[in-house]
């Protein structure tokens, strides 16, 4: 019995290793856009690819109807919300040394139209991911001043990070106030 069960075993280990091989293989995949495999900017690309894609998945489901909800007198609204997702975006950036395409935030949190506000933000999340993949890694060590403090290039980008997640927890609030689960959840 013993020695059918080690039989059984070995051929199981066997079966299984290609499985496994190729499991750490997807794993290990070249990241997108040629971005690096490990390091600072890997694990930036990692969080903001995550915290990008659920913003987006919750402004698509949030029904057009209520973009223009609020939930009290003074604050903004949903599409103000992505817009201005949008345009933080494009303005920390430029603590990273980049150069954002013309835009004006008070005219981009005005863009309450669902389809113009998805596009707004998906072209967002793709310059901002392509001022992370740019440079090399001294030059994250750059020094600047950002809002006062002396802080550095990678601190640029941890601002730009904190920020959206701040806002994709006020968004999730939003979505759940008007019976929208979140995509990610509703998958769970």
């Amino acid at each position: 019995m013993a020695m059918k069960i080690r039989i059984a075993l070995a051929a199981a280990a066997l079966l299984c290793t290609p499985l496994f091989g190729a499991m750490r293989s997807a794993m290990k995949a070249t990241p997108q856009n040629g971005a690096p495999k490990n390091g600072f900017r890997a694990e930036f690309l990692h969080d903001f690819d995550d915290v990008s894609k659920k913003i987006v998945e919750l402004a698509e489901a949030m029904p057009a109807a209520k973009y223009n909800w609020r939930p009290a007198q003074g604050v903004r609204s949903v599409s103000e919300v992505y817009m201005h997702i949008a345009g933080g975006n494009y303005f920390l950036a430029t603590f990273a040394g980049a150069k954002p395409p013309s835009y004006d935030e008070r005219t981009l949190e005005k863009i309450s139209d669902k389809a113009r506000v998805v596009d707004e933000l998906k072209k967002s999340f793709e310059y901002l991911r392509m001022v992370a993949t740019t440079g090399g890694d001294a030059d994250l060590e750059k020094p600047i001043k950002m809002f006062g403090y002396d802080t550095t290039h990678r601190g640029a980008l941890m601002t730009a990070l904190n920020h959206l997640h701040e806002h994709l927890g006020q968004s999730i609030a939003y979505a759940r106030m008007n019976g929208v689960v979140p995509p990610w959840s509703a998958r769970e």
